[in-house]
């Protein structure tokens, strides 16, 4: 080397060639550049190929995804469709056990109350008759009560013989009392109606004597007016006031035509006639309870069934006296069944005459003597 630092044109170098020669020795054939340049047609292309390609994969994925999707909701439809039918099926058997055991409950339900009617039937004459030593000391108990205002043991015995002989039967009383308590109960097994004047009276009985079936009638006689309304029974006998009609609308004045209507449709075996009160002129007195007795016992249902045995109690006053003359007859009356103080009539069954109570040509009134004219309920 020169000593200007500059190297010689002669001096030896340790490689020799082109400097291209010298990169193809020394780096690697990969990391060489490349000599040829591409077209950039080529390169759109294969860049379209490779986005093609890309969404081809992409719809792909989604085709399947959908796919997945259908397949899990059919699968679903189809564990719904079989469920749905299984609960169908399961209501369907339900419904027909449901059924089938109603109506196996309700014909064994019938076929007990039938047995229950039919044994009813069968021994309403004896079966269900209050047993006689029972009745008798019913009657004896209450024959020598110490009851205010109670009937007297002549008149208890005779209405007890006559309900022995009817009993158990349709029984309707007119008026509540001391003995009302004693004719429910030996009417055992039959039905026991009672009417009553006072609304409060029936209040204050009912729940004392469970099974007591009462009702309050409005009454608009007087004792006072009873000739007058004798007269006017008289004048339409043949028409308002007849024998045979239907109580529930008839304008006879004397006639109860508000009680309740299964009542009229009774057939009543027997009629005890203890009310309403009339022990003074503005007293209702018993001629309505006297002339509807007497058209019950001669129409619908009593009158088909037979005859009826009406009793009247506190027979030795005027009003019942004349009333059960008029409208009950004496031919019906019963001799020696009664006391001083109880008149029994029997009436006969099927309706009789439509224009007249009695068989006589003439109804007159009657007045018997009565000492006393003072009233007790």
């Amino acid at each position: 080397m020169a000593k200007d630092g500059k190297v010689p044109d002669d001096f030896p170098l340790p490689f020799s060639g082109s400097p291209s020669s010298l990169l193809d020795r020394f780096l690697p054939r990969q990391v060489q550049a490349p000599t040829a340049s591409v077209p950039a047609g080529s390169i759109r292309r294969e860049l379209e190929h490779a986005s093609r390609d890309t969404a081809g994969m992409k719809s792909m994925g989604s085709r399947d995804k959908l796919s997945a999707v259908s397949a899990a909701s059919g699968h679903r439809r189809a564990l719904f469709a079989v469920f749905a039918f299984c609960f169908a099926f399961a209501t369907f058997l339900t419904f027909l056990y449901t059924t089938s055991h109603f109506t196996s409950a309700a014909a064994a339900a019938g076929g007990s109350d039938a047995s229950l009617a039919l044994a009813a039937g069968s021994g309403s004459g004896s079966d269900n008759k209050l047993p006689l030593p029972v009745f008798d000391a019913l009657v004896h108990y209450a024959s020598i009560s110490n009851a205010t205002h109670r009937m007297p043991d002549t008149d208890i015995r005779a209405i007890a013989a006559v309900v022995r002989a009817r009993a158990p039967c349709n029984l309707l009383v007119f008026g509540l009392g001391a003995e009302s308590p004693l004719w429910l109960a030996l009417n055992h097994g039959g039905r026991t109606v009672f009417l009553e004047e006072n609304e409060f009276y029936v209040k204050y009985l009912e729940p004392k004597h469970p099974g007591l079936e009462a009702y309050d009638v409005s009454y608009t006689t007087k004792v006072r007016d009873f000739r007058d309304l004798l007269s006017a029974a008289r004048a339409s006998r043949a028409k308002e006031c007849r024998p045979v009609q239907n109580l529930l609308f008839s304008e006879c004045r004397l006639a109860i035509n508000d009680l309740p209507n299964d009542l009229y449709d009774v057939a009543w075996d027997m009629v005890l006639i203890d009310g309403p009160s009339g022990w003074n002129p503005n007293s209702p007195g018993r001629m309505p309870s006297i002339f509807t007795t007497a058209v019950l016992a001669r129409s619908g249902a009593t009158a088909a069934k037979g005859p009826t045995d009406v009793l009247v109690h506190d027979f030795q006053f005027e009003v019942e006296q004349v009333l059960s003359k008029e409208f009950l007859c004496d031919e019906n009356r019963v001799a020696g069944s009664g006391t001083p103080s109880l008149g029994h009539f029997v009436i006969p069954g099927g309706g009789g005459r439509s224009d007249a109570f009695c068989s006589e040509s003439a109804q007159g009134e009657s007045s018997s003597e009565s000492g006393d004219n003072n009233r007790r309920k």
